[in-house]
C-alpha cells in the first residue's frame, strides 16, 4: 500500500499552519491528562478538578464572538500571535499556580486565547487557499492537529513522571514553538481586510492578492502596480446573508455534530464502554482512539481532494452517514473486536465529515469574515461542552445504546443538511 500523495498546488502557508497546529495539539495532548491531577493537589474534589477542564472549553465558547470581531479589527496574523501568546503565558503561569483559584482563572484565560487563535488560524487557511484547493487545505491543516494529538499523550506520559507541573511548562514551550513556526514560515495574508480597512489597504500590511502572487513568482513583477480592484478591498460578507446560504447552514450543522457527537459524546462514552461494560483494561481505550486517528489521517488527503474535484456534497453526506453508522455499531458492541471495527469505520467517516465543513465556510466567505468563522467554531465548542454532560446523563438514565443512538441521530442530521447542497464543484462567493 502506497502512502498518500501530498496534495499539489496547495499554498505553502497551509503547510505552515499544519506545523503550527501540530505543535499546539502536541502540547495540549501533553497537558490534558495532567490538569485534573494537578487540580487535586490543591485539596479539591473530583468535581472541582473537572471544573478546571471545563473552564477552558467554556471560556473558549463564550469568547468566540469577541474573538471574531478582534480578528476583523486587527487582522489574522496579529490575532494568531495574540492567541498563541495568551494560551502560552497562561499555561506557564498555571504551572506556577499556588492556589486552586489561580489555576482555574488562568485556564479560563487560556480558553479566551484559544478562541482567538482558532478563528485566526482557520482564517489564514481559508484566505490563502483557492476554490480548487480549499478542501485539501483544510485536510492538511486538520492533519496537523490529528498527528499532534496522537503524539501528545505519549510524550505526556513521560513528562507526568517528572512532575505534575512539568506538562504546563512543556505546553507553553510548544506554543512558543508554534509562534516561531508562524513567524518564520507564514507569509503575510493576502486577501484579508480588517473592519477599519474594508475599503482601503489589506490587513497586516499585505499586498493585494494579485500583486503579491506576481511578486512571489516573478521578482520583476514587483514593480507592476496592482489592479484598481482587488479581492483584498472587498468588505466581509454580512452575517445575515451568510446565515441564509445552504453551505453555511450545512457547515454549522456539521460542526455542531462533530463537537457534540465526536468530541463530546464519543470521547466520553467509549472509554466507559470499554472499561465498565466490556471489562477491558484502560489501555484498550488508547488503542481504540489511536486506530481511529490513524485511519482518519490516512484518508484525510483523499477526502480533501474529493471535495475539491467533485464537490462538497458527496463527501459530506458520505462522511456523515458512515460516521452515524459507526456510532450505531458502537451502541451494539459487546466485544472489543466490534469496538475496534466501529472505531475504524468512525475514522473513515470522520476524515470526510471533518474536512468539508471548513471548506464550505471558505466557499461562502472566501476567507473574509472573522465573526462568521467564530460562529462556525462556536458550534463545535458548544457541542463539546454539552456532549459529555448529556452523554453521562443518558448512560446513567438509560443505556449506552441510547447515548450512541443520540449521537448517530445528530450526525445523520449533518448528512441531511449536506443533501441540500448543490452538486458539483463550488466557487467562493466573493
Amino acid at each position: 500500500m502506497q502512502p498518500p500523495r501530498l496534495p499539489k498546488n496547495v499554498p505553502p502557508d497551509v503547510f505552515a499552519m499544519a506545523g503550527v497546529a501540530f505543535c499546539v495539539a502536541l502540547g495540549f495532548g501533553v497537558v490534558a491528562p495532567a490538569i485534573p491531577l494537578f487540580a487535586e493537589q490543591f485539596g479539591v474534589n473530583a468535581g472541582a478538578a473537572g471544573a478546571v477542564v471545563s473552564a477552558f472549553a467554556l471560556m473558549r465558547f463564550l469568547s468566540g464572538l469577541g474573538a471574531g470581531r478582534l480578528v476583523d479589527l486587527l487582522g489574522v496574523r496579529t490575532c494568531l500571535m495574540i492567541g498563541l501568546a495568551a494560551v502560552g503565558v497562561s499555561s506557564l503561569l498555571a504551572g506556577l499556580a499556588r492556589t486552586y483559584d489561580q489555576l482555574i482563572i488562568l485556564r479560563g484565560i487560556g480558553g479566551v486565547g484559544s478562541a482567538v487563535f482558532g478563528v485566526a488560524a482557520i482564517s489564514v487557511v481559508l484566505q490563502v487557499a483557492t476554490d480548487q484547493t480549499r478542501g485539501r487545505a483544510m485536510s492538511i491543516y486538520r492533519s496537523g492537529f490529528l498527528t499532534g494529538g496522537i503524539a501528545g499523550p505519549a510524550v505526556g506520559g513521560a513528562v507526568l513522571g517528572i512532575s505534575l507541573r512539568a506538562p504546563f511548562f512543556l505546553y507553553a514551550g510548544t506554543l512558543a514553538l508554534s509562534a516561531l513556526v508562524a513567524l518564520v514560515f507564514l507569509g503575510r495574508p493576502a486577501r484579508h481586510t480588517t473592519a477599519a480597512s474594508a475599503s482601503g489597504e489589506p490587513a497586516d500590511g499585505a499586498q493585494p492578492v494579485d500583486a503579491a502572487l506576481m511578486a512571489e513568482t516573478d521578482p520583476a513583477a514587483s514593480a507592476v502596480p496592482p489592479p484598481e480592484k482587488s479581492p483584498a478591498k472587498e468588505p466581509p460578507p454580512k452575517l445575515r446573508e451568510v446565515l441564509r446560504t445552504r453551505e453555511y447552514q450545512a457547515a454549522l450543522t456539521s460542526n455542531l455534530a462533530i463537537g457534540l457527537a465526536i468530541f463530546g459524546l464519543r470521547s466520553t462514552i467509549v472509554p466507559l464502554l470499554i472499561v465498565d461494560k466490556i471489562g477491558e483494561s484502560a489501555g484498550w481505550v488508547g488503542w481504540a482512539f489511536l486506530v481511529s486517528a490513524i485511519v482518519e489521517t490516512a484518508l484525510m488527503f483523499p477526502a480533501g481532494r474529493w471535495s475539491d474535484t467533485m464537490g462538497r456534497r458527496e463527501p459530506l453526506v458520505a462522511g456523515a452517514f458512515v460516521s452515524a453508522a459507526a456510532m450505531v455499531l458502537l451502541g451494539l458492541s459487546g466485544t472489543m473486536l466490534l469496538v475496534m471495527i466501529a472505531m475504524i469505520v468512525f475514522g473513515a467517516g470522520s476524515a470526510f465529515l471533518g474536512t468539508v465543513p471548513g471548506a464550505l465556510v471558505g466557499d461562502v466567505i472566501g476567507g473574509r469574515g472573522g465573526t462568521v468563522i467564530a460562529i462556525f467554531n462556536m458550534a463545535s465548542d458548544l457541542g463539546a461542552v454539552v456532549g459529555p454532560v448529556l452523554a453521562g446523563w443518558l448512560v446513567d438514565k438509560g443505556s449506552y445504546g441510547a447515548a450512541f443512538g443520540l449521537g448517530a441521530a445528530v450526525i445523520a442530521t449533518a448528512g441531511l443538511a449536506g443533501l441540500r447542497l448543490p452538486r458539483g464543484v463550488a466557487t467562493a462567493a466573493t
